[in-house]
């Protein structure tokens, strides 16, 4: 027991410590848009160089900041279009991303779900039972309806019961639309005055019906089977 909390404490401070020093090195400064089309060309050139290198090294940098749950998805996700391309850029952006995401469920999991259960388990019972039932369903509505943010729900979802491959999994899957606009955006740099520009309302409205899809259709048909067994 005294190991784990030794791991514990050595695991948040290494993250804080590696939070902390992205900010005093003002490395948040070339997670911005301005920087991103200040240096497009910069990064096509080496991209054109150094294409497998450029791709690990973006992938590092990717899952090292979703990991840590820090800012700058957005941005990132569009520099991976306007260095890679729609196929290229979306399928490192969304392995990226969801290995990020995992890495940050697992983390939530693993520092904060026995202190939240033991404090407040008679509370969470039901969101646990419902997580079991049905939790890939409302993760995938999450992960395409733009309500809460990218890191909020990898680290709620680490402090429920759903299981990190279905996490993984759901996560890749539900991201993916919001991926494929983002990165083919990217393509378009020179044109994105902000990233707010890049999800028109139509574009939400879409989102979001397609997310509630899944469990309204669930609903439907527990609704319809009760109704047939009733006498």
């Amino acid at each position: 027991m005294q190991r784990r909390t030794v791991y514990k404490i050595a695991l948040a401070g290494t993250a804080l410590a590696l939070s902390v020093l992205f900010y005093l090195l003002e490395l948040d400064q070339y997670l911005t848009l301005d920087m991103l089309k200040a240096r497009q060309g910069e990064l096509t050139v080496l991209v054109a160089r150094h294409r497998g290198i450029m791709i690990i090294a973006y992938m590092i940098v990717y899952i090292v900041a979703t990991g840590l749950s820090l800012p700058g998805a957005v941005i990132l996700t569009l520099a991976g279009g306007a260095m890679f391309g729609l196929v290229t850029g979306t399928i490192v952006v969304s392995f990226a991303s969801t290995i990020g995401a995992t890495l940050a469920c697992l983390a939530a999991r693993y520092l904060l779900r026995d202190w939240v259960q033991e404090r407040f388990g008679d509370k969470l019972r039901t969101i646990n039972e419902g997580m079991a039932r049905e939790g890939a369903l409302y993760l995938f509505s999450l992960r395409l309806v733009p309500v809460f943010p990218f890191f909020l729900i990898n680290l709620a979802m680490g402090l429920t019961s759903i299981r990190l491959t279905t996490f993984y999994l759901v996560s890749q899957l539900g991201m993916l639309p919001a991926t494929i606009v983002y990165v083919n955006a990217g393509r378009q740099l020179a044109q994105i005055q902000s990233p707010a520009d890049i999800l028109s309302p139509g574009l939400l409205i879409s989102f979001a019906l397609l997310g509630l899809l899944p469990i309204t259709t669930r609903k439907l048909l527990d609704l319809y089977r009760r109704h047939r067994v009733r006498p």
